[in-house]
């Protein structure tokens, strides 16, 4: 059975109640990191190249987020996960190198000190979506098999 076939005919179980809140909250990241990046990027990318392609990273992995949490096939099930996951590593590894050496930072990233430009949604946000996960797994639904029709 194909992805879409999955998505024609799986219930929908992560987009309802707290999960359209969380796809709520990863697209309006997805939106404010990109315009952030693409912005960055525009104008004053010669000044931190380091922290601009940081935050363009960040853009990708929230929209690819994003449209992973909105799918039902297991296929995009491992997709949400390997992007949440990564997004997790992302934003620990960032905010602590932040801290420790600020110098590598000129400007500030999405994920700098750990996300405190953005109320420290980063930091919270893959921990919820990772457990949103965890609590809706996707189910794989066998496909229907056509029996013939016997003579009679």
């Amino acid at each position: 059975m194909t992805d879409k076939q999955t998505e024609a005919t799986a219930p929908n179980r992560r987009v309802t109640g707290i999960g359209r809140l969380l796809i709520a909250v990863y697209g309006l990241l997805a939106l404010a990191a990109t315009g952030r990046s693409f912005v960055q990027i525009a104008q004053t990318f010669d000044e931190a190249p380091l922290s601009y392609s940081l935050s363009a990273l960040a853009a990708v992995v929230y929209l690819v987020a994003t449209v992973a949490l909105t799918r039902r096939s297991p296929g995009w099930y491992r997709v949400a996960w390997i992007t949440i996951g990564f997004e997790m590593v992302g934003v620990l590894s960032v905010g602590a190198l932040s801290l420790i050496y600020p110098e590598l930072f000129q400007h500030k990233t999405v994920w700098s000190v750990f996300g405190r430009g953005y109320g420290f949604v980063p930091l919270v946000l893959p921990i919820l979506g990772m457990w949103w996960l965890a609590r809706h797994p996707a189910r794989s639904v066998a496909p229907r098999v056509r029996t013939a029709a016997t003579p009679s």
